[in-house]
């Protein structure tokens, strides 16, 4: 899945560390998620999709793997 969390930080004018604070993780989290290291709970998107006022789906992109 990606996302599109470090173009909507840019957009914001936002830290990777402030998002934290308002998403209520550390900083190590965004990195992970930012990085596709780490696919958050449906909880925390939907607190990231808020804070930038986007749909869980502008945020994040679903894509399929091929088998």
């Amino acid at each position: 899945m990606r996302n599109r969390i470090r173009e909507l930080r840019a957009e914001y004018g936002m830290t990777q560390d402030q998002l934290a604070k308002e998403i209520g993780v550390s900083r190590q989290s965004v990195i992970a998620i930012e990085n596709m290291k780490y696919n958050p709970s449906l909880e925390l998107a939907y607190k990231i999709a808020k804070t930038f006022r986007k749909t869980i789906e502008e945020v994040f992109i679903f894509e399929e793997e091929n088998r």
